[in-house]
Formats: structure tokens, sequence, C-alpha cells
């Protein structure tokens, strides 16, 4: 509370003493201290309100970061999500692929035997090769099917009368599937076609493997067996002949001859020695 004192009397006639001039420089300094109060004042007005509920300059900043690492936050979320869904999505669209694949190789299959039951063999090899390409490989679902496509191309070979490409086909079969017996009884009688008895008596074998009980494969290694070895015979007489050739050649250089050369068994031992005859 402010105490104000009553002003002096002062007489009319009494006359009033001469005032000193007031001080310039005292008036400005107190000038200068008021504007600093004041300047004081108001700035500790301003911190006070800043300070009663207010946000300052950096609380404001702070909370544009979080606002800011929030919306990063879910950014990374949402891409998460979407990296994550996205090879779902990819491996369905594979398996639809896949499916497709073989839904159209086993129509060009089924054609291709229509073709062939009507001896039309040029053609069906053409549909069968339709459905080899259509079929995805490396796939388990589609690997039977794959071999027998191969298969049937072969007989198709075979009744061409293209017994290597007949056995090269079967041979692709049984690599897919090596208990594929069509393959084997194919292959087989391709190479007999050949007079590769040797090797249509193996298929035989491997197909006895599978079934003890064929009895065709059994008749048909018990017909073979007299052509092998007979041809094994040719072979080796075709062979001596060769080297006959060969030695009468070399030796004719020298006025001899093989002929000149007699190979003598030892009834002990059962080795050979070579004796010069003239």
């Amino acid at each position: 509370m402010v105490v104000i004192d009553p002003e002096e009397t002062v007489l009319e006639n009494t006359p009033k003493p001469p005032q000193p001039a007031p001080s310039t420089s005292k008036t400005t300094t107190d000038s200068t201290s008021s504007e600093t109060t004041t300047t004081t004042t108001k700035a500790a007005a301003v911190k006070g309100s800043d300070s009663d509920g207010f946000e300052t300059a950096s609380e404001s900043g702070v909370s544009d970061n979080e606002e800011e690492q929030v919306e990063n936050v879910s950014k990374e979320i949402s891409s998460k999500n979407t990296t994550e869904d996205q090879p779902k999505q990819d491996t369905q669209n594979d398996d639809e692929l896949i499916q497709r694949g073989i839904e159209e190789a086993n129509e060009a299959k089924l054609e291709g035997n229509r073709l062939f039951g009507n001896g039309q063999y040029e053609e069906a090899l053409l549909q069968y090769d339709v459905a080899l390409q259509v079929s995805p490989p490396d796939v388990p679902s589609s690997i039977e099917l794959r071999s027998i496509c191969h298969s049937n191309r072969g007989v198709c070979f075979l009744k061409l009368g293209k017994f290597e490409d007949t056995i090269k086909e079967c041979s692709k079969a049984l690599e897919l599937n090596p208990s594929y017996m069509k393959a084997l009884v194919r292959r087989g009688e391709a190479h007999e076609k050949l007079e590769h008895f040797e090797e249509a008596i193996a298929d035989m074998k491997k197909i006895l493997e599978l079934d003890p009980s064929n009895d065709q494969a059994k008749r048909t290694i018990r017909r073979l067996e007299p052509l092998a070895a007979a041809k094994r015979e040719k072979m080796n007489e075709e062979m001596i002949g060769k080297l006959k050739d060969m030695g009468n050649t070399l030796l004719g250089r020298f006025g001899m001859s093989v002929d000149n050369f007699k190979a003598v068994q030892d009834p002990n031992t059962g080795s050979y020695s070579i004796s010069f005859q003239r």
C-alpha cells in the first residue's frame, strides 16, 4: 500500500526559495534505469508466460521429431508387411503356372496317343514334343509325365524304324524313372534290332530285377544268349584276321609272315610260347 503524504500548506505572500535546476545526467540515468526495468519486467513476463503450460521452442522441436519418428516407423512396418506378402504372391503365381503347364502337357500327350492309335507316328511325335516343352522340368508332379512322353516318342521311332532314336528317347525316360518297365522293353527291342544283343540282354535282366516273374523277359534272354555268343565269336575271328593282316604287312618286309610263328600251349601251366618255323 502506498502512503500519500498530505501536501504542505504554502502561504501566498511568502516568496518561494529558488529551486536548483534538475540534473540532466540524473534524468537520463533514471530514464535509462526505468527503461531497463521495464524491459526486464517484460522479459520476465514473457518468460513467465512461456513456462505456464505453453511449449517452448525446444519442446516444439522435440514434438515434431517424435511425430516424424512415428511416421517413419509406420512406413517401415508397412514396407515390411508388403515385402513379407510378396513371396506368398510369387509362390501362388508360380504354382498356377506349373499347374497350367501340366494341364497343357497332358492335353498334348492325349492328342499324341490318339494320333499314334491312328498310325500317324510323325504327328504323334510332334504332340509328345509339345508336351515336353510346356511341362515344367524338375517339378515332382511332372516328372512321370515327362518320362511317359519320352517313352512314347521312343515307341514312335521304333515304329518308324529309327532304332537309335528309340534308344535315346527311352534312355531319357529311364533317367527320369529308372523303374519304367515299358521304356526298358522298348529300348531292349531297339537294341535287338541293331544286333546289340548284350545290351538287349542287360535290359531284360533289369526287368527281371523289377519283376522276377516276367516270363517275356526270361524268354527273350534265352533267345538272345546264343545270338550274343555267336556275335562274340564272329567279332573275335574278325579281330584275329585284322591282326594277321597287320602282322603280314610288317613281316613281309623281312620275307616272313605270321604263319612262320606258332603258339604252343604248355599242358602243365596252360601258358603259351611262340615258336618260329620256316
